[in-house]
């Protein structure tokens, strides 16, 4: 049985499968020829996901519940603290405080109503180690008896990278040697490292020459960057890491626009704040759109003239819409490949 965890999980071939059987499926759906019996997507008729959410949603709830039934199955929305009590993922604490139940019994629980699991839990952005360890959706892993997907853990969104993926393949026809320019951008408040992971190891894996730019003191996880920068050599390309905004966005074919705090101001909520206010201008713009070709991405939601202005996010050459769109087509692959081999 496997996981959909993380995507250094999986090889880049893996990876690039899992893309071509997503622009299959949707092609497929496109015309009408999903519904034979030998389909990939005949894995999920009559099948059961079940969703935890730890944190909130609109694409990733919507999008999962719409792969689940637009190709004959259900999924199951169960919201913490709301839907069901609490829950503990730490063993050995005594449990007298608000969490009524562990995830040892959870786990296994919901794993005998469904044939899936999926989990979104966001970082804590306390401890940068408690953060990488990525303890709860790795305790979920460890005592559920079906397949779990990430639907977004402390480190990596694993469904928005590979979306992503897709997008800029359709764009341009293919990935290997395009440029894709990952910038960082201010915020309203500190938000979790997990999708510039993602796009990162997506853009790496798929053989493309990655900058990745932000201020000092806003680098990402080690780990995740020397995976990155190994895939990118495996196919020819380069991974670097610049404070020079406007520099990375002249060449790039694809500029990835994030938002990230910083691990110097965890539990720093008014520094994190100032620092955001004084880098106001990494905010992105269309003039950072220098190739005529270059394409606008962001994983949603954007807060508008804050992390990119309006006529960015307005501009034809956005795509954030598809990226969303593929959110649906991508899962919809790792659905069927789980499913069908567990």
């Amino acid at each position: 049985m496997r996981h959909w965890l993380s995507m250094m999980d999986y090889d880049p071939a893996e990876l690039a499968g899992l893309v071509a059987l997503a622009r299959r499926i949707k092609r497929d759906a496109a015309v009408g020829a999903t519904m034979s019996a030998g389909h990939p997507t005949a894995a999920l008729r009559g099948k059961i996901l079940g969703m935890v959410f730890f944190n909130p949603s609109l694409r990733t709830r919507a999008s999962f519940e719409a792969a689940m039934l637009r190709f004959g199955g259900h999924a199951i929305c169960l919201n913490v603290g709301g839907d069901t009590w609490n829950l503990e993922h730490r063993d050995g604490v005594v449990m007298n405080g608000d969490k009524a139940e562990h995830v040892r019994e959870a786990a296994p629980v919901l794993s005998r109503y469904c044939d899936a699991l999926a989990v979104r839990t966001f970082a804590g952005l306390k401890d940068a180690a408690e953060d990488a360890a990525d303890a709860l959706i790795r305790a979920f892993a460890r005592h559920a008896t079906v397949p779990l997907i990430n639907m977004e853990s402390a480190m990596e969104h694993p469904c928005q990278g590979l979306a992503d993926w897709m997008t800029i393949d359709e764009r341009f026809g293919s990935t290997r040697g395009r440029r894709l320019t990952l910038t960082w951008a201010p915020q309203a408040k500190a938000v979790p490292m997990a999708v510039p992971h993602s796009a990162a190891l997506a853009a790496a894996a798929a053989g493309m020459e990655v900058t990745i730019a932000h201020p000092p003191g806003y680098e990402l996880n080690q780990a995740i960057l020397d995976k990155a920068r190994s895939w990118c050599a495996a196919a020819g390309a380069n991974l670097s890491v610049t404070h020079d905004q406007a520099s990375a966005c002249a060449a790039a074919d694809v500029v990835y626009v994030k938002s990230w705090g910083s691990t110097a101001f965890y539990g720093k909520p008014a520094e994190q704040t100032e620092s955001f206010r004084r880098h106001a201008d990494w905010m992105v713009d269309v003039r950072h759109l220098r190739r005529p070709q270059a394409i606008l991405m962001h994983c949603l939601p954007v807060r508008r003239n804050v992390v990119i202005s309006d006529a960015g996010l307005d501009d034809p050459r956005c795509v954030v819409v598809d990226q969303a769109e593929n959110r649906l087509w991508t899962q919809a692959a790792v659905l069927s490949r789980l499913l069908s081999e567990s």
